[in-house]
């Protein structure tokens, strides 16, 4: 299993802030509530006040260039749902940082509920220690 890409912007780590945009960065969506919020104030719709904004949550994904088997990871991971009849891929539930991932035999895998993109960065390197040498 070769090293996960992790750079924002990479193809292979995806960021999107959940509802919000489908940005590569923090930063480009913290600008594109500012559009939003110049639109509607341009459009009378509100009146005053700058928005002070918090992103909640980040959903990204990444790939780790190398195949997961699902069953021996589900025996390796603590806080894990594995039900292949049910869902094709694996829950993981991270206590430290408190994330949720989901990763799939294809080595392809999501994060969410990560609060900045170092957070995102860190999980999946953390899961790419636990899984390479499975």
């Amino acid at each position: 299993m070769q090293e996960p890409a992790t750079k924002a912007g990479d193809p292979e780590l995806r960021f999107g802030q959940d509802g919000l945009h489908r940005g590569k960065s923090e930063r480009m969506a913290v600008r594109a509530v500012h559009k939003v919020v110049r639109e509607l104030k341009n459009k009378e719709i509100i009146k005053e006040g700058n928005p002070k904004i918090v992103i909640q949550n980040i959903v990204a994904s990444a790939n780790l260039h190398g195949k997961i088997d699902l069953e021996t990871a589900a025996d390796i991971m603590d806080n894990v749902m594995y039900e292949p009849e049910q869902f094709p891929g694996l829950i993981y539930r991270m206590q430290t940082p408190k994330v949720v991932m989901l990763l799939f035999a294809s080595g392809k895998l999501v994060c969410t509920g990560a609060k900045h993109e170092d957070m995102v960065k860190e999980v999946v390197g953390k899961v790419h220690v636990l899984l390479k040498d499975y």
